[in-house]
């Protein structure tokens, strides 16, 4: 149904806003599933999880994994964590297209100075902070959404130093009508993303037939490489890949990234394809014929 995508500073009071927001939506409706995933829902502490770079990255990945299981048209999935870096936001953002739900920002927009002295009253009180210099540099390093990029709108901006955090609140009430106004033909103020071939999740289909596809277009790349590499670097007008099968014709040599880039794409049209069609083929050489004709296109375009 949803992704919201919690933003800001550490201490910045993402936690409390991203609980309120879920207490108002349960509140708007008892059939929502609302759902938060944050660090801890997860068993990973605040300065073990931003320790270095190596370990930060870890985390994302993690965090990013439990919401590609999690997003659904059925459920609303709120991901408080800092989610700092705006790349991590596209990616985010592309899964939500990926399934096709609704996406927004939350952004707390709180002054480093109030962060950095919520940070020290948390301290004092035990609770769960950052370490100083983990705190400085996440600091030093975040990058403040902005709602001209796709990955950052709609963005709903609170301002927790000024104006506090409550469920009441008008950013609160605003989010909450984004996410679960009904959508017609007539809706404009909504929008729900919508997954492209690239993103669109392939249909299960009997395993033999993903694995021949998946093997057949290997042995066809690795039959073009084996056959450059045998020409010097000359181009290889054509290249045969079994008895009873179309020939590979390339007028120019194909470099092995780029090869791996069109067996990618390949294999997710046939997924698509399937969707409204028959499944992928069940043999080798049905799959191969598929993908030289593919290539000979492609390539000779």
């Amino acid at each position: 149904m949803a992704l919201v995508v919690m933003c800001g500073q550490p201490c910045s009071g993402k936690s409390t806003a991203a609980a309120c927001l879920a207490a108002a939506l349960r509140s708007s409706s008892t059939d929502l599933t609302v759902r938060i995933i944050d660090e801890s829902s997860l068993h990973l502490g605040r300065n073990d999880s931003y320790k270095d770079m190596v370990v930060e990255k870890n985390l994302r990945g993690v965090l990013r994994s439990e919401v590609d299981r999690s997003v659904s048209r059925d459920s609303i999935i709120i991901v408080d964590s800092l989610n700092n870096i705006k790349g991590y936001r596209y990616e985010l953002w592309c899964l939500a297209r990926a399934s096709g739900v609704r996406y927004c920002v939350l952004f707390c927009d709180t002054e480093v100075e109030h962060c950095r002295e919520w940070n020290s009253n948390r301290q004092e009180k035990g609770e769960p902070t950052y370490d100083s210099n983990i705190f400085e540099d996440l600091g030093r390093r975040f990058e403040k959404p902005d709602r001209r990029n796709r990955w950052d709108s709609p963005l709903f901006e609170l301002f927790p130093s000024r104006d506090g955090i409550v469920e009441t609140a008008p950013v609160i009430a605003e989010a909450v009508s984004y996410l679960t106004k009904k959508v017609d033909s007539k809706t404009r103020d909504v929008k729900v993303l919508q997954p492209t071939i690239a993103t669109q999740t392939v249909r299960t289909t009997e395993s033999n037939s993903l694995y021949e596809m998946d093997k057949a277009t290997q042995e066809v790349v690795n039959a073009i490489v084996e056959a450059q590499s045998c020409g010097l670097g000359l181009p290889v007008n054509k290249i045969s890949v079994g008895p009873n099968l179309p020939t590979i014709n390339l007028q120019r040599s194909v470099g092995l990234p780029e090869l791996r880039s069109l067996r990618r794409t390949f294999i997710k049209l046939a997924g698509q394809y399937s969707l409204s069609g028959p499944p992928p083929p069940t043999d080798a050489d049905s799959a191969k014929r598929m993908f030289v004709d593919y290539l000979n296109r492609k390539v000779n375009a």
